[in-house]
């Protein structure tokens, strides 16, 4: 099946990634597959209206805000029994803080056939608005997604923050709004105080924010600015201006499979 010229798609599930907010950042997947979908269940905290309604008109539209798995997952069993498609659409990137691993398994177990799609993570959504590059050469490889231990999902033994901040990496630090007093303390006993933090706020929102403070008032920003949910933290030492520093990948010097050395 082309999706690009398809006006009805398979009766089945499809996880869709949403990305940050910023309707423009749905991949051309995604769209199509809202536009052919008879039931869209969508979490309406985290999904702006606006992408809800690239639903065609008859589509059945089901807000899961207030529901629980018990609630939605026999209702997605039900519609796709009925012949019907079925978007269960959620913020950002599925492979994130998405809590799809319970719902693929309940689905499985009813044998219904379900679909992943993937979107744009905030992190990146966020990296771009900053004008910023995670990863440069000699300076820092590695990007680390990680989010501070809270009641409802207790972090595994070996990743708290203190462990994690110890590899001076790029660190994007997901759902600490709360607890951000805490999380600056365990950053900083492996960053220095003056490493750039981007603080983003609603990132792709119609009311987003973005700071870059240094890490030692990462906190007190946050409770300047009244943010409790729905902010991202990165923490990297390439959101320094390092226009000196080159990547060996496009200099004249370097040689690979589709270009000579000169």
């Amino acid at each position: 099946m082309d999706l690009l010229t398809a006006d009805s798609i398979e009766p089945k599930v499809y996880f869709i990634g949403a990305g940050p907010g910023d309707p423009e950042l749905l991949t051309i997947k995604a769209y199509k597959i809202l536009r052919c979908a008879d039931v869209i269940l969508y979490a309406n905290s985290l999904i702006p209206r606006q992408i809800v309604d690239v639903a065609h008109p008859d589509a059945e539209l089901i807000p899961t805000g207030s529901k629980t798995l018990e609630d939605i997952i026999p209702i997605m069993i039900d519609r796709v029994r009925q012949g019907l498609s079925v978007a269960r659409l959620q913020s950002g990137d599925l492979t994130l803080y998405s809590a799809i691993s319970e719902q693929m398994q309940a689905l499985a177990e009813a044998d219904i056939p379900f679909q992943l799609v993937p979107g744009i993570s905030a992190f990146q959504a966020a990296a771009a608005k900053l004008n910023a590059e995670l990863t440069i050469p000699e300076l820092v490889q590695t990007i680390i997604l990680t989010r501070i231990e809270g009641q409802a999902s207790p972090m595994p033994s070996g990743e708290d923050l203190a462990s994690l901040a110890n590899h001076g990496a790029s660190l994007c630090l997901y759902l600490a709004a709360r607890h951000v007093q805490s999380a600056q303390e365990k950053l900083l006993l492996h960053y220095p105080g003056d490493t750039p933090v981007g603080v983003c706020f609603r990132v792709g929102w119609p009311d987003e924010k973005i700071w870059v403070v240094p890490l030692k008032e990462m906190a007190a920003l946050t409770r300047e600015e009244n943010l409790i949910r729905t902010t991202l933290y990165i923490i990297s030492p390439a959101l320094k201006n390092l226009s000196s520093v080159r990547s060996q990948l496009y200099h004249p010097g370097h040689s690979h499979l589709f270009r000579r050395h000169r």
